[in-house]
């Protein structure tokens, strides 16, 4: 079973760009409106009771310096990120100190049953 379908979504496409740092930080910026460098962003294409159909753009570098900082492989830390811009696309967000808490709980929660 897929995280989608554990958090009751269905999975139509999701496309997975990877990027170098200059890329995403100018997706970033352009449209998003944010003007520093971030590991993941996920566009959404698909309403909220269809299956899910968006982009995830990673920024290869900053997963690199992030692993390194979090002291995991470079594998785990993609499969964060993954998972994290999916959980996104499930409706969990990560604004407020508790959804943040909640997000990285689902995250670990998926990182320890998949990987």
């Amino acid at each position: 079973m897929g995280l989608a379908w554990s958090e009751g979504y269905k999975i139509h496409e999701i496309r997975i760009i990877f990027c170098d740092k200059k890329t995403v930080r100018d997706i970033n910026r352009n449209f998003l409106k944010h003007d520093y460098d971030t590991d993941i962003i996920t566009f959404p294409f698909s309403e909220n009771d269809q299956p899910i159909e968006a982009e995830l753009y990673i920024s290869i570098p900053q997963i690199k310096k992030q692993a390194k900082e979090w002291g995991c492989s470079f594998k785990q830390e993609l499969h964060r990120i993954i998972f994290h811009g999916l959980l996104h696309l499930c409706g969990y967000n990560d604004k407020t100190t508790q959804q943040k808490e909640e997000i990285r709980q689902k995250e670990d929660y998926y990182l320890n049953k998949y990987l």
